[in-house]
């Protein structure tokens, strides 16, 4: 796990730019504090930082090159069947390996496939290869967007990184904010697909490669991995449950590999409990660290939980408490680790617990993708719901007598509360299938952002912002519902929210968050599962339970999803009411032309009396003010860069 920023020169010398390259480096140091290098390779210049994982020794030092130094790659990830690939192809009788690492496996497979290599790669990964005899650059990042890439061609050249803070380093690159990602972002609290907060900027998406040729810029793209929904009618429950426990159980061995210690990111859900019982079993101990996060609030803390697991395994178990002050401590600090507005509220927790992580281990395994692989959300079974809803209960009905009276409930600020699903369920179960997936998900409606834009927002250039699940809907080749929703979350919301939150706030603290359930193989078992078998009824993730039956306590098993959040809709009229409202009344971007001051206080007023629960576009809000005090009317940003030291293997 690393991080690596680059430039590919069509103008200009490498004289002019190698201390640019360094700078571009150096703002990332902690995702790497073990080891750096750059080099220029005619036009191309490639830097690396490198978080030592596996062959802790200089011989994994980055960029690293084949034999005669045509072809060189720097690369941030694990492919965890890196081993099985080495001997498959016979790679040791062709080439002379000098390390024991993922990274000399992938160079050598790229001389022997091409861009074919990255067809058979399970693992996480974004990687730069340049090719000097074919002259042209290779850009990939792994299906699931798990590791970042981002890019820009600016001022003739072409600039890519691990994040976007090396690309700032650009001369002469003008930050300015993209309306676009603004307008999106207001809807869904993270920034989707290929935007980001600034113009010009683009992340490479997940699943895709690019061909880029000096001067000339990008010349291809093309995708590595499609997620096709074709269902085995032969596959039953018991194979199901069978078989994914297999795969699973073969995925966090897999994932086990290290030079380091790994331990376990225990929320107490499903998930992570069973993430942590197949890591004892397979070690044939509980000896390894697991951590988890406490609230004060009942109806957010799992850590009860999670204590049960710890306890059942044996693990050396640390319970880290989330307040309002530690919360206020890290605003804005956090987001210089994101470089985006991000409002998704597992963030922060998410960075309190890489902190105290990092003190014991370097490898967590996190839980994130089981409920995009085993059908975990509210929204899954909120969609069979609405299938019979709407064949039984006629039209007037429900938009004349149910909805009036669900709009009457009096606004709860508890985590997922009965006011919270039946508001959202009773309005979205009149759209259509995908417009209501992202109904559940939505912070503000287009109607409601109009309010909070200011008046010149142009907001008419831009397409709805539902249309980025109805895009993956459609192209989805799945002939199920579920299925076609499962493929939008696996595309839109695990690798451009979950997984922004899982690298950067881990990273941040020279952290390395693996996560099995993107398990390529487990991934293609489970497409092929009939529905039936993944959602019987409204019993959420039934395969994953009986696969973890005897395994896992029966109370863990039994206990309803509860999921990582922070209860900052109480907190906006308590704890942090003060501050949030500095933020919000004084930030730079209400002299910017994008926000109006008149919106968001209505959203205040309504919150605070508790018409509305406006907790999380108040929290988006907020977050989006900072990030633009920050990076648009400062340099902020770079003061709040953690700088580790250089960690030497032992």
């Amino acid at each position: 796990m690393c991080g690596f920023a680059g430039l590919l020169l069509g103008n200009g010398t490498t004289h002019e730019y190698g201390d640019i390259l360094e700078s571009m480096s150096s703002v990332i140091a902690y995702r790497g504090p073990d080891d750096r290098g750059h080099e220029w390779l005619g036009p191309c210049g490639l830097a690396h930082r490198r978080l030592s994982v596996i062959d802790l020794s200089s011989a994994g030092h980055q960029p690293m090159h084949n034999e005669d130094s045509t072809v060189w790659i720097a690369y941030n990830g694990e492919v965890y069947n890196f081993r099985e690939l080495r001997k498959d192809f016979g790679l040791d009788d062709k080439y002379t390996f000098r390390s024991l690492t993922d990274t000399e496996v992938l160079l050598h497979l790229y001389e022997e496939l091409g861009n074919g290599f990255l067809d058979h790669l399970n693992g996480m990964y974004a990687l730069a290869i340049w090719d000097m005899k074919e002259n042209r650059l290779i850009l990939a990042r792994d299906p699931f967007g798990i590791k970042p890439l981002f890019y820009m061609e600016h001022d003739g050249n072409f600039w890519f990184a691990s994040e976007i803070k090396s690309l700032l380093q650009a001369p002469g690159f003008n930050r300015e904010p993209s309306p676009e990602a603004l307008y999106h972002y207001l809807s869904c609290d993270y920034i989707p697909d290929t935007l980001t907060p600034f113009k010009g900027i683009h992340e490479l998406a997940p699943g895709k490669t690019i061909e880029v040729r000096p001067g000339r810029g990008i010349i291809s793209e093309k995708s590595i991995f499609e997620m096709e929904y074709v269902i085995d009618p032969s596959i039953d429950e018991n194979v199901a449950v069978e078989e994914s426990a297999r795969l699973l159980r073969a995925a966090v061995e897999r994932q086990l590999i290290s030079d380091v210690p790994v331990g376990v990111m225990l929320s107490g859900g499903l998930d992570s409990s069973a993430l942590s019982v197949l890591m004892a079993r397979i070690r044939g101990n509980g000896e390894f660290h697991t951590f988890s996060l406490a609230f004060e609030d009942a109806s957010y803390d799992e850590s009860w939980a999670a204590e049960i697991v710890a306890r059942s395994i044996g693990s050396d178990h640390h319970c880290i408490r989330v307040t309002p002050e530690k919360v206020a401590s890290l605003l804005p600090g956090y987001l210089a680790h994101i470089d985006e507005p991000y409002a998704d509220g597992s963030a922060i927790p998410t960075w309190l617990l890489a902190g105290e992580a990092s003190n014991f281990v370097t490898v967590l395994l996190s839980g994130e993708g089981g409920d995009e692989v085993f059908a975990g959300y509210d929204t899954h079974t909120a969609l069979k719901v609405r299938n019979w809803y709407r064949n039984t209960v006629p039209g007037f009905l429900r938009n004349s007598v149910i909805k009036p009276i669900v709009h009457m409930l009096p606004v709860s600020h508890k985590k997922l509360s009965f006011e919270f699903k039946a508001k959202r369920f009773t309005e979205g179960a009149e759209l259509d299938v995908p417009e209501s997936h992202f109904f559940w998900r939505a912070v503000l409606s287009d109607d409601a952002k109009a309010e909070v834009l200011s008046k010149g927002f142009p907001a008419d250039d831009f397409p709805p912002s539902d249309s980025y699940f109805r895009q993956i809907y459609s192209r989805c080749r799945a002939d199920e519902d579920l299925n076609r929703i499962l493929c939008i979350d696996s595309s839109c919301h695990l690798p451009h929210d979950l997984m922004i939150k899982n690298d950067r706030m881990t990273m941040a603290h020279s952290v390395e968050a693996r996560v099995p359930f993107t398990d390529m193989e487990l991934f293609r078992f489970m497409a092929k599962v009939p529905v039936n078998c993944k959602l019987p009824g409204l019993r959420k993730k039934q395969i994953l339970r009986k696969a973890m039956k005897g395994l896992l306590p029966d109370r863990i098993l039994k206990k309803k999803k509860i999921g990582l959040e922070m209860p900052y809709s109480s907190w906006f009229r308590n704890d942090l009411m003060e501050l949030s409202r500095d933020i919000l009344s004084g930030s730079s971007t209400l002299d910017s032309g994008l926000l109006s001051t008149d919106g968001i206080e209505t959203l205040w007023n309504e919150h605070q009396k508790m018409k509305h629960d406006h907790g999380r576009a108040l929290w988006g809000l907020l977050n989006y003010m900072l990030w633009y005090d920050m990076y648009i009317s400062s340099d902020d940003y770079i003061s709040y860069i953690n700088r580790p030291e250089r960690r030497q293997p032992d």
